[in-house]
């Protein structure tokens, strides 16, 4: 190597320049091969062709050499070489060098899966180039006049390839993040292993003319176990980007060429979350050439006109218009924007005749005088809250699923699996979720199905009882005057609770635990301290037994039922006051509040249900059924009520519907009260006293009866309770004047 000179070797006597592959083109050039279509035709009278020949020989050494050495940068082309003292030659000023490919080299260390720098190889089309020139080749010829310089593609994954060559195998245009396309002539960075190329033995590169490898075009073509292959990758895609994994997602996105969403989609849901009201309304519904402006932007200033989205079937296009306007009002209102607000509620929302009364409430909101008070009044926590989310969950409802994805749907379908699975589990009670490794199965020998133990405390027949939220104590109650609170750790007397004159018919737990209300046939409801057994208030304003109470999910009112006219529905304070009395004309048997607080439901002794709105006192609806009730409960999610029928029915109401969606029979009743409750680890099942003395446990969701169990002799069964923190335990009570405590075989408690 000559030092003094730079890009110049000087090899047995031989001199030659040449130019790297990531050097700048330099002042003077050397001939290229005559195979490059850049190469004049015009002979180059200062080397010969008997020179050729010799010269190909030294330059196949000089390649040998620079290969053993590990030189990465690229060798000279036989052209580059020139003989001293033969002058360089001046080219064409318009032909550019030639560069080399460079691709793996099979025999260096990396290639043996060693460590090692990777080394350039010859590739088997340049083999040819320097193998087959020869005297008569026109070794130093040029051609006339500029042409278009030929460049071969590289197999580095920095590389970037021409997409007018390159056909995507998404099913749809790649576009940016803003929703708009991606200009013809950008290039496209893909990685090297998933761009469309396969990687052979010997280095060589094939690229697919449809941008797919054989495999990954087959894969597309294939299902899924039966299941169609573009929405499984789809479901992933979003799951992965639920889960927090962007770099995965995205990654499958390449690879398997699907999208998640179109750009139309993206662009939709960033209008909404970005509060662009217009842009969000012309994507949605479409837009025409004659529409004002034109078009609708996809977030970067270019306008498209587009159908809009596919809707679901059944959507109603007013509906939705009213849902954006009215977020766009309020947000108007919330900016203190009253000119525009008043505008969006005359032009905008009041032709769409959609739901004159909410339309009023909306026109009311004018004159809110903060954001601060405009939020309590609508309900609405503003456009920095969780509106536009929710907005635009609402809204996805009404769009076709194959076009917006509903929310987290892999975790729907997820836990629709586990629901099946219980289900089909008759003795599902675990307090864990089913495992999605392997199939679900309960062992009976895991359910309550034992009696160990009978409580005896109270004097006379055993009306009703219940746990306490945190399933350490039980409260029981009957014909004598009596209320027992049992201890559930030692199972012994924790109060006996003995103010009241007449039978106690109903006891109910407050949602901290440390209160409990008594409803007594001598007309009043007592509240006592559970910590100290001490009465600490007492209602003395029915002229009727007192046959129901409720506590308000917040534990600072509750409500009581009774058999008068006058005041048969009442609420209270915990001072004894009264803070509003139901004007109705039935006489209620039994009631409950739901645990969100929204409704509370009752029952007449002529066979109707009374549904209220909670928060507003007003009635929502009512039921007329074909028989008298003689119980009322509602789930823990505020779902479902269940209902208890004289003719040995138990019905489950779904409770906005106000439809019937399952009916239990099998236990007998007919004359005496007779109660029933939701049970299990997450109320999966239904339990029921029975007039036969027996117990009747039903799985919920298929509506099958698990097991009848012997309860008490010489009576009925009136009430059953299942404990709350103990899946494994419920309790019976009958007219036997005993309390009979159910557990599984595992059990084991302290003697007594």
């Amino acid at each position: 190597v000559d030092s003094s000179v730079p890009n110049r070797i000087d090899i047995g006597g031989l001199s030659a320049a040449f130019v790297l592959a990531d050097e700048a083109p330099r002042d003077t050039y050397t001939p290229i091969i005559p195979d490059h279509p850049a190469t004049s035709t015009i002979p180059n009278p200062s080397i010969t062709p008997a020179s050729s020949t010799s010269l190909d020989i030294h330059i196949q050494a000089v390649q040998r050499l620079a290969f053993s050495d590990e030189i990465s940068e690229r060798i000279p082309t036989p052209s580059n070489l020139q003989r001293p003292p033969t002058p360089t030659i001046p080219l064409n000023p318009h032909t550019r060098p030639r560069r080399r490919r460079r691709s793996p080299s099979p025999r260096s260390p990396g290639a043996d899966g060693g460590a090692g720098t990777e080394r350039p190889c010859v590739t088997a089309e340049e083999e040819t180039h320097l193998q087959g020139d020869t005297a008569g080749d026109n070794l130093g010829s040029r051609r006339e006049g500029p042409s278009s310089p030929k460049r071969q593609r590289l197999m580095s994954k920095d590389m970037r390839h021409d997409p007018e060559n390159h056909i995507s195998t998404s099913n749809g245009a790649r576009f940016n993040g803003n929703g708009s396309s991606i200009p013809p002539l950008q290039k496209t960075k893909l990685a090297a292993s998933t761009n469309g190329h396969s990687y052979g033995l010997n280095g060589h590169s094939t690229n697919y003319t449809n941008g797919s490898t054989p495999v990954t075009a087959k894969l597309r073509r294939s299902s899924y176990y039966g299941h169609d292959r573009e929405e499984v990758t789809r479901l992933m895609i979003q799951g992965l980007n639920d889960l927090g994994y962007r770099d995965a997602a995205a990654r499958l996105v390449h690879e398997s060429g699907y999208e998640l969403e179109s750009p139309s989609v993206a662009a939709f849901r960033h209008a909404v979350l970005e509060g662009e009201w217009t842009e969000a309304e012309g994507l949605l519904f479409g837009t025409l050439p004659s529409d004002s402006g034109g078009g609708v932007s996809l977030s970067n200033g270019n306008l498209v006109h587009h159908q809009g989205l596919l809707l679901a079937q059944g959507a109603d296009k007013d509906e939705l218009k009213f849902q954006l306007r009215k977020q766009k009002y309020l947000e108007l209102l919330e900016d203190r924007d009253l000119g525009g607000a008043l505008m969006v509620l005359r032009q905008e929302l009041t032709p769409l005749n959609q739901d004159i009364a909410q339309l009023h409430v909306l026109s009311s909101l004018i004159v809110c005088q903060s954001a601060d008070d405009l939020k309590v009044q609508a309900s609405w926590d503003g456009a920095g809250g969780s509106s536009r989310s929710t907005l635009l969950s609402e809204l996805s409802k009404s769009i076709s699923p194959s076009v917006m994805i509903p929310d987290h749907r892999l975790a729907v379908l997820l836990d629709q699996v586990k629901r099946n699975q219980i289900s089909q589990c008759l003795y599902h009670n675990p307090t864990t979720s089913p495992s999605l490794f392997s199939d679900h199965i309960c062992d009976r020998s895991q359910f309550p199905l034992q009696t160990v133990l009978e409580l005896s405390n109270n004097e006379d027949q055993v009306w009703f009882l219940e746990f306490s939220h945190d399933g350490r104590r039980l409260a029981t109650c009957g014909k004598d005057t009596v209320v027992v609170i049992y201890n559930m750790t030692t199972f012994r007397v924790h109060h006996l609770l003995t103010e009241h004159t007449d039978s106690v018919a109903y006891v109910a737990w407050s949602p901290d635990d440390t209160k409990l209300i008594t409803c007594s046939h001598d007309h009043k409801a007592k509240v006592w301290d559970t910590t100290t057994g001490q009465c600490i208030l007492t209602i003395d304003h029915h002229i009727e037994p007192v046959t129901t109470a409720a506590w308000a999910p917040t534990g600072d009112t509750f409500i009581t039922g009774s058999l008068d006219k006058q005041s048969q529905l009442c609420l209270w304070n915990l001072n004894g006051r009264n803070l509003y009395t139901w004007s109705s004309d039935y006489r209620v048997q039994d009631c409950a509040v739901s645990p969100d607080g929204q409704r509370l439901v009752t029952f007449s002794p002529d066979k109707q249900v009374f549904v209220y709105n909670f928060i507003t006192r007003e009635e929502e609806y009512s039921l007329r059924l074909k028989t008298n009730l003689t119980c009322i409960n509602i789930s823990r999610d505020s779902k479902y009520m269940l209902v208890n029928m004289e003719d040995g029915e138990l019905q489950l109401f779904d409770i906005n519907s106000a439809e019937v969606v399952r009916r239990f029979m099998g236990q007998k009743q007919g004359k005496f009260m007779i109660r029933s409750t939701f049970g299990g680890a997450d109320e999966n099942l239904i339990i029921s006293g029975s007039e036969d003395g027996r117990v009747y446990i039903w799985h919920k969701e298929n509506g099958s009866l698990i097991e009848t169990l012997e309860g008490h002799s010489g009576g009925c069964v009136n009430d059953v309770a299942w404990n709350p923190a103990d899946s494994c335990m419920f309790a019976s009570a009958g007219d036997d004047k005993k309390v009979r405590m159910y557990v599984d075989l595992e059990f084991s408690f302290i003697t007594i």
